[in-house]
């Protein structure tokens, strides 16, 4: 049984691990942390989750008692909690914040998109979860990188739901604001557009194209809706063979003939993509759980690998189709 530490564990992407480690069958919840709620049950502030433990948040940690810990806090904080803490050398660590995914000096920690690296996360003990617009983007787009055929400007356009800014309460957050309402934000400047770049340099070390990402606040409280389109010069059912291929072996990517919706994927693992051919443009579309596929249910996901468990392991999750 994997013992299982969470820091961090009061925000959205901790309950959404809480929730699925709950119910994972060959792991266990051994602590999880939250200064602010020490003492009080994970039930008091994941209401979702009455009835299903008794378990409570503690202000410390003991990593020790652990194999593996999930770092939920906020991006700067785990880089900050790693300078002021040694874990023991046998913990694995997960994080889900920004503060390890790009390539740097210093930084040995594998960027954890499995359709991308599942060989290197397997041996890895330090995984750096993808951000959850980056995942959608990537999955559409990773098959042309690998067959090198990105050979023009990438357009994207990313609509994700409220839940993707986090717990705590802001102007663009609250509900009078969000509902009924959709914005755009940090267009061409997201920050997840240097991992996204990264990957695709991986895959295709020629990329030097442009990605015009234009992100949007949507209306809807969870799920990420990508369009990408640039040129391509094959015909669809060359594409669609090159995305078959790629994603013949990652069980949580499915590519659709059927142009897909958000409810097909919220509250599961899932990526679904779907590609048409417009004149001399590819349209690919890609829909993810921004707090699942998109965090915690990658971060699950990279864990299985990480200690040679089937990768769907824990992951059986179903959507709600109304």
């Amino acid at each position: 049984m994997i013992k299982v530490g969470i820091v961090g564990g009061a925000g959205y992407t901790a309950g959404e691990l809480i929730r699925i480690l709950l119910n994972h069958p060959q792991a266990e919840i051994t602590f999880v942390q939250s200064s602010s709620n020490a003492g009080n049950l994970l039930s008091d502030v994941h209401t979702d989750l009455l009835g299903d433990t008794d378990i409570k948040f503690v202000a410390e940690s003991d990593f020790t008692l652990v194999d593996v810990v999930f770092f939920c806090m906020g991006h700067g904080k785990s880089k900050e909690f790693l300078l002021k803490h040694t874990l023991p050398g046998k913990v694995k660590i997960i994080d889900l914040s920004h503060d390890f995914r790009l390539e740097r000096e210093g930084n040995d920690f594998v960027y954890g998109l499995p359709e991308l690296n599942r060989e290197l996360i397997r041996g890895s003990n330090k995984i750096a979860n993808p951000g959850c617009f980056a995942t959608g983007i990537q999955l559409a787009i990773l098959p042309l990188a690998y067959a090198g055929l990105i050979k023009d400007e990438l357009h994207v356009n990313g609509i994700t739901g409220s839940t993707g800014a986090g717990q705590s309460p802001g102007s663009t957050t609250h509900f009078s604001w969000r509902n009924n309402n959709v914005s755009v934000y940090k267009a061409f400047e997201h920050q997840h557009l240097g991992e996204i770049a990264q990957s695709l340099k991986q895959l295709q070390p020629d990329f030097k194209y442009d990605i015009n990402f234009i992100p949007v606040r949507g209306n809807h409280t969870r799920g990420i809706f990508v369009s990408v389109y640039t040129q391509f010069d094959g015909s669809l059912d060359v594409a669609l063979n090159i995305y078959t291929k790629y994603y013949e072996s990652h069980p949580f990517v499915f590519v659709s003939s059927v142009n897909p919706d958000l409810k097909q994927v919220v509250n599961t693992n899932k990526a679904i993509v779907y590609l048409e051919k417009h004149g001399t443009k590819l349209m690919i579309l890609s829909v993810t759980d921004n707090l699942i596929k998109g965090a915690s249910g990658q971060a699950i996901q990279n864990m299985n690998l990480m200690f040679g468990l089937e990768e769907t392991t824990g992951l059986h999750l179903k959507a709600v189709a109304f």
